[in-house]
């Protein structure tokens, strides 16, 4: 004890453990610190964060209870870490895995161009332009139509759900596939590589509480797409013919043919970038 107050007092018990510190601890603390802070940013608007809450209420709890000493409560949850990973992958594993598709994700130039195929830009502006024509007619007749364009991320367990077209994209097949009396009316669409793949495709649909509780099921689909994928979707509303873009779990409204026209040819030059 008087060896510690020693050190206390002549201001070792501070340096010490520095003493050994050099730019490897430096970068290691970066890295860390990073990595919480991202951590953060994802539980903050998900469920996540509740569920975290509880975990750190556990984790307190067992604290408490070696400090007080409390066998039956100790052993309880000595048992429950004992399997702790194992159980924090099953309750976290629908935000475990949107984290690992979001890390994917990230644009890493060079990396991602190696036996990627050459772009078509004359084709991405084909592809906007059938797009926005079909949106425009289809907002004009309040015909509700979800429209989802596949990027890096790659949609074939969605596009399993639905029907294989793979045709030419035109104004004339998307807006007959959205007629309210064709057969795949209440699915999404998914274009791949400028091409009507498929149709009537089910999507994912968000569980974030804060969505406008005057949005439906479609515009829940593009907002959940967007939020396990870099997709970009498309929506008319039935009830209303409003025109919404939905692009990293976000959902923007209000746009008319020349503001959606505008958004898309800007979200698509941002994906030739990185």
């Amino acid at each position: 004890m008087k060896e510690l107050f020693g050190k206390l007092f002549s201001g070792s018990f501070f340096t010490e453990p520095f003493s050994t510190f050099g730019w490897r601890d430096i970068v290691d603390i970066i890295c860390l610190t990073a990595l919480f802070f991202a951590m953060y940013l994802f539980v903050r608007d998900r469920r996540a964060g509740k569920l975290l809450t509880g975990v750190l209420v556990v984790v307190a709890l067992f604290v408490v209870s070696e400090l007080l000493d409390m066998y039956a409560v100790r052993y309880i949850f000595e048992s429950f870490f004992a399997y702790g990973l194992i159980v924090l992958a099953i309750i976290f594993q629908p935000e475990l895995r949107a984290a690992m598709e979001r890390i994917g994700t990230v644009p890493f130039k060079g990396l991602k161009t190696i036996g990627a195929e050459p772009r078509d830009l004359s084709a991405s502006a084909a592809t906007v332009d059938a797009i926005v024509e079909s949106v425009k007619n289809m907002a004009f007749s309040k015909t509700g139509a979800i429209v989802a364009i596949e990027r890096s991320t790659k949609l074939g367990e969605y596009i399993g759900t639905g029907t294989t077209v793979n045709a030419d994209l035109t104004p004339e097949l998307l807006s007959a596939i959205f007629f309210d009396k064709a057969p795949l009316h209440d699915g999404a669409v998914i274009i791949r590589n400028g091409r009507l793949y498929a149709a009537g495709c089910y999507l994912p649909l968000s569980d974030k509480p804060d969505i406008f509780r005057g949005l439906g099921t479609r515009h829940r689909a593009a907002i959940g797409l967007t939020e396990v994928s870099d997709a970009i979707v498309v929506v008319v509303s039935e009830e209303t013919g409003t025109i919404s873009i939905a692009c990293k779990g976000e959902l923007y409204r209000e746009f008319t043919s020349v503001s959606l026209r505008r958004k898309l040819f800007e979200l698509m030059r941002r994906e030739e970038q990185v």
